[in-house]
């Protein structure tokens, strides 16, 4: 990347699991680098698939702008002046509900159907989507696996996306972009049709489900371990970092700052 576009970046959305986690976890050296991005002005917005119990916590804990969940379902931001939480969904509650039961139903037919799943342990905190774990709580499934997963979604009408843990399935017509835009809009005033708008921000990724992300930003970044996913993503990242999950969520965060500052990245 350029170190005068780099210089120019003050928004940045990231996914989590395994780009701003390592195996599973957010180590200090992440969060460190979170919070360099708060002090230094760069708007931080996780994007991912984890549910909306954990987006609660994310968006009162973490210093973030806000948080996309669900793969687009809503979008969660915390006023701390007010002490609100303001709540952004994609569909209405009748619509989520109705969902949901048809999404149970799908549950049941995957368990049975594919050995080795399971729900995803986070399951019960979600509000809109069917988790199936295929390698973080059980033992990883092959590709043949985790495909009969998207079948099975699919031939049921719902939309279906392979995260780096989790096959991800819900009803309506929304995605990670899809709530992002709105929440860039809604957030950080940012019209994401506009060329500056759009070159002004980097998303950073590491999986298939990042692939629409990955398409739509002009400085959207994998980490390291994306490219275990060369031959299933739909788009790449245009750049990659050195290394992997969270310590290249960390590179890239002090490539851009030592941008902005006019300096090199420091030795961490």
């Amino acid at each position: 990347m350029p170190r005068r576009v780099a210089a120019g970046i003050g928004h940045l959305f990231a996914d989590i699991d395994d780009t701003i986690t390592s195996d599973g976890r957010l180590t200090a050296g992440a969060y460190v680098a979170m919070e360099a991005l708060s002090r230094a002005g760069v708007a931080l917005v996780p994007v991912t698939g984890r549910p909306a119990g954990w987006c609660d916590h994310i968006a009162r804990m973490w210093p973030v702008t806000a948080v996309v969940g669900e793969n687009g379902a809503f979008y969660f931001r915390y006023d701390r002046t007010s002490r609100r939480m303001q709540q952004r969904f994609a569909l209405d509650e009748h619509s989520r509900h109705a969902g949901r039961q048809r999404l149970d139903a799908l549950a049941r037919r995957i368990l049975c159907e594919v050995p080795g799943t399971a729900l995803a342990s986070d399951q019960r905190y979600r509000e809109a989507d069917l988790a199936i774990d295929w390698c973080e709580d059980v033992p990883r499934l092959d590709a043949g696996a985790v495909a009969r997963i998207v079948a099975l979604f699919e031939e049921a009408g719902a939309r279906a996306k392979v995260s780096s843990i989790h096959v991800n399935g819900w009803f309506g017509d929304y995605d990670k972009l899809h709530m992002t835009r709105i929440a860039a809009t809604e957030c950080l005033d940012l019209d994401l049709d506009l060329d500056r708008d759009r070159e002004a921000c980097v998303f950073v990724g590491d999986s298939p489900n990042d692939a629409p992300m990955f398409g739509y930003f002009p400085n959207a970044v994998g980490v390291a371990n994306v490219k275990a996913f060369a031959d299933a993503l739909e788009a790449s990242p245009r750049y990659v970092t050195a290394a992997p999950s969270g310590e290249g969520f960390r590179e890239l965060v002090a490539f851009l700052l030592a941008a902005r500052e006019g300096g090199k990245p420091a030795r961490s």
